[in-house]
């Protein structure tokens, strides 16, 4: 499929994921922004939401706000994510990035992890829907 706006607007209208949703518009809403819509998403996966890229993702005020926004569909992209890889803990997939002394994810810092590993993973499998961004992602 080719990277429109049509496109991503077909997939916010036919997502029941409230956290797709939430990453198709802020796709559109940086459409304008770039003359390659392919550094939409390379801005992000790239540098990652560390990065300070995504401007709603900056402050832990925000970031603990979108997990317990879309808590369920973080746990969810896990979820599938660990089972694909085989893997049964978070430090083989977030490696010293994670505190272990917050296994159940109460604490701030693993709350501003998942948020930012949500809209980043949503955002990849988003972008895995176009042709343009296949070798990129």
């Amino acid at each position: 499929m080719k990277l429109t706006l049509t496109n991503i607007r077909t997939i916010k209208r036919e997502s029941d994921n409230k956290l797709t949703r939430h990453v198709c518009n802020y796709i559109l809403e940086h459409w304008h922004s770039y003359e390659d819509k392919t550094n939409i998403f390379k801005d992000v996966l790239y540098h990652g939401c560390v990065s300070g890229i995504v401007s709603e993702l900056i402050y832990y005020s925000d970031t603990l706000k979108f997990y317990k926004n879309y808590k369920d569909e973080i746990n969810s992209l896990l979820s599938e994510q660990m089972q694909s890889m085989g893997c049964y803990s978070l430090l083989d997939i977030f490696g010293k990035n994670f505190d272990e002394e917050d296994p159940l994810i109460i604490d701030t810092h693993n709350q501003n992890l998942m948020a930012w590993y949500g809209f980043e993973e949503t955002l990849r499998n988003i972008g895995n829907n176009f042709e343009q961004l296949q070798n990129y992602i």
